[in-house]
């Protein structure tokens, strides 16, 4: 089937859904209603580990407008067997299970659920119940339990484990005339997006629930329900058409959709339960990570040796992992190459996905290394980094579907005038402000996975595409818009989009860049699917103009199937629909990636990430000034859009560099600043001028359409940059993120 001419495709268009969500149209999980709405408020534990001995809910219960206090002690049963509780995304382990028994894992854990009449009442009475516990002695920092790390024993599906080394690592570190070896750390980060985990069950009746969840994939919650408390899939619908940002917060069911069904279904009404800000700091976050990063090059820059070692945090109850050494055995070229990941149990919550996982961890510590490497070899960090390019994935020993990073290189290095940089750290100032330019690579693997959508026409020229992928912010309802109307020859403004639905063809959670990719290729294949439908309706017709014509000589545009080389033989979709006895078409199909080609092949976007720091010499004070990110990620549906996500990228690295840290007391074993007046996040003030550079880049193996994704590339590579900039500024070299004013004054000068 022929593509049609594309109008829509490939241009700047603006958000389909922006009017909705600046009017407060667009409604989010914790603004639906229904008219026995009660509120839930959660009662969060004291203590990182023991028991509760006693819950009194006596004085809670008493005041006017409480329906009941949950606990362990009286809430309903559920399923037995922890892997009922196991969602879409989980890790090895047994999931957490909110007001299970009495046993304290994590501070903050859910210890009771009040539901009332209205949200203050909730509230209120939340603060009167009274719990008293035996404590144990907890271990949440990551230093102590160092020594303790092992090898995760059972991989997490859909997470690469290290691959094998290669070569000698060892042995050609111990040769290298150039010697690297130093230690990177990350602290831990929480996602802070702006809508808050939020659940609002509306009960149906007769056992049927409606659930307004907050949640990256409405069908991953259906099956979570329907798995905890046995409940057919007839009777649970999830729906969340809007997410106010999730980050990787959302690909799991968090405790308030346990919580918020839980009641529902015990008090036969609608419940409600949104979690405060505080109480965000109460999940998943991204580990604490320490990396140890060796590398050994000769005197012509050539690397010889690659060790990268990473032990990052973990729960007790599940093994969490994410890919973050194995970046440093496909970046760059070398023969010799060794890896090891271990995780530490500690006495928190399961860490969580987010933005990227895995990789501004380990390629904060390579691009760091890298930079320190280029400088003992007086190389310019740019013709390090080239000189040691890897032409194929060195890791598995395919060839990229593509890779265009040497014209990311070239094009970010042009706009940014990298040509012009002094190499000599401390060189460039302006008045009380010191200057650095540093760079990084960025890499994030491109994948498609396997997805179904649906498409419905009607004899005016309306088209309905249907798919249960979720819209997070990155513009999936506009770019499935654009998909649509291109592939059936309809404009944009004839198109609508249904998303965030369990009742929806089925799609996995939104996440990993893949969403573009796999829900723009579905949609286009049952978009095509129409139009093979269409033709056929028409060549069926009497005195068909189109009766012998192939499916590649037919042009689909305007609502009309037109001969390519002749346009008045033609015939509408309204005629050709009408003839058929059809008052709508609706088909269904899926798409699936290429296993030749997954197997054959690897596919990764790149971006080239340039960055201008100034740094007042005397408060130390870091402002990132510039910043211009050179992508390369396969074909770009919507400018427009594409900029917003790789902006938004660079703005999440700015905060890791700079500003976000979740700091815990040890002694207390809990984070303390748990909230946005101390957890900090960039805010206007704090970004200035980030541009954009999409390079060109073909690739026709990765996906059907193209695209390779780009909610994850922006974030990768982007605070080794600033890390690079602040020591090509100050001749100070900061190894853990974030880089705050006293480790600015306090950093010791490179060697």
């Amino acid at each position: 089937m022929t593509i049609p001419n594309e109008t829509y495709v490939g241009t700047p268009r603006q958000r389909v859904d922006g009017r909705a969500k600046v009017t407060g149209a667009a409604t989010y999980a914790a603004e639906f209603t229904a008219p026995d709405l009660a509120y839930g408020y959660v009662v969060s534990g004291a203590i990182a580990k023991g028991t509760i001995t006693a819950i009194d809910s006596s004085a809670a219960l008493a005041m006017p407008g409480v329906l009941h206090v949950f606990t362990h002690e009286n809430r309903p049963r559920t399923a037995w067997l922890s892997s009922n509780f196991r969602d879409e995304v989980a890790p090895p382990g047994s999931p957490f299970r909110a007001l299970y028994d009495k046993h304290i894992v994590y501070s903050g854990q859910p210890v009771a659920l009040v539901v009332a009449e209205d949200f203050d009442t909730a509230r209120d009475a939340a603060a009167l119940v009274r719990v008293t516990y035996d404590t144990e002695a907890h271990a949440t920092d990551l230093d102590q339990e160092r020594a303790k790390a092992y090898v995760p024993p059972k991989k997490r599906s859909g997470i690469e484990p290290p691959p094998k080394p290669r070569g000698d690592a060892p042995g050609a570190y111990d040769a290298a005339p150039f010697k690297l070896r130093q230690e990177y750390r990350i602290s831990p980060e929480h996602h802070n997006p702006m809508e808050p985990h939020a659940t609002t069950v509306v009960w149906d009746g007769d056992g049927a629930i409606t659930v307004h969840d907050k949640i990256q994939g409405v069908q991953n919650s259906q099956t979570y329900i329907t798995n905890v408390f046995g409940l057919s899939k007839d009777k649970v619908r999830v729906v969340s058409p809007f997410v106010g940002g999730g980050f990787g917060s959302g690909l799991r069911p968090q405790y308030q959709l346990y919580l918020a069904v839980m009641a529902s279904l015990a008090l036969e009404r609608s419940v409600r339960v949104v979690l405060t800000r505080d109480q965000m700091f109460t999940f998943g976050y991204r580990p604490g990570t320490i990396n140890t990063l060796s590398l050994g090059a000769d005197a012509q820059g050539a690397l010889q040796s690659i060790t990268h070692e990473a032990v990052a945090g973990t729960s007790h109850f599940e093994d969490y992992q994410e890919v973050v050494v194995n970046w440093s055995g496909g970046t760059y070229h070398c023969d010799n190459v060794s890896f090891d990941y271990k995780l530490a149990k500690l006495d928190t919550y399961t860490p969580a996905d987010m933005r990227a996982p895995g990789a501004p961890l380990g390629m904060f510590a390579l691009e760091s290394a890298m930079d320190e490497m280029a400088e003992a070899l007086h190389l310019d960090p740019l013709e390090f980094r080239l000189r040691n390019y890897a032409e194929t994935d060195e890791n598995t020993g395919n060839p990229f579907t593509s890779k265009a990073l040497r014209e990311a290189y070239r094009q970010g290095a042009e706009q940014f005038g990298w040509s012009r940089r002094n190499h000599t750290p401390r060189s460039m100032k302006e008045g009380h402000e010191l200057v650095g330019w540093g760079m990084a690579t960025g890499m994030w693997e491109a994948q498609m996975q396997q997805t179904s959508a649906r498409a419905t026409l009607w004899p005016d020229g309306r088209l309905e595409v249907a798919c249960a992928t979720a819209d997070i912010g990155t513009g999936t309802y506009t770019i499935l818009t654009q998909i649509a109307a291109d592939s059936l020859g309809v404009g944009m403004d004839q198109v609508s989009v249904k998303i965030g639905d369990s009742s929806l063809p089925t799609s996995p959670v939104q996440g990993g860049s893949w969403t573009a990719a796999s829900a723009g290729a579905a949609v286009q294949a049952a978009c095509f699917k129409a139009r093979e439908s269409l033709l056929d309706a028409a060549q069926k017709m009497d005195g068909s103009p189109l009766a012998d014509a192939t499916a590649d000589q037919v042009v689909f545009a305007n609502g009309r199937m037109t001969l390519r080389d002749d346009a008045a033989r033609a015939v509408s979709y309204a005629d050709a629909m009408r003839a058929a006895g059809l008052d709508t078409l609706a088909v269904e199909e899926t798409v699936k990636p290429d296993p030749k080609v997954q197997k054959s092949f690897s596919s990764y976007t790149h971006s080239a990430v340039f960055v201008e720091v100034r740094v007042d010499e005397e408060l130390g004070v870091v402002r990132v000034t510039r910043v211009v990110d050179a992508v390369a990620a396969g074909r770009i549906l919507n400018p427009l859009t594409a900029r917003s996500q790789i902006i938004g990228g660079v703005v999440f690295g700015i905060g890791m560099a700079l500003t976000e840290e979740t700091m815990a007391d040890h002694a207390l074993g809990r984070f303390m600043n748990h909230n946005l007046a101390e957890y900090h996040v960039p805010s206007n003030a704090d970004i200035q001028g980030i541009e954009v550079i999409f390079v060109e880049e073909n690739d026709s193996k990765t996906s059907p359409m193209g695209v390779k994704g780009l909610g994850e590339i922006g974030i990768v590579g982007t605070a080794a940059a600033i890390a690079n900039a602040i020591h090509h500024a100050t001749g100070r070299r900061v190894r853990s993120l974030p880089i705050t004013i006293d480790k600015v004054l306090g950093a010791e000068l490179a060697s």
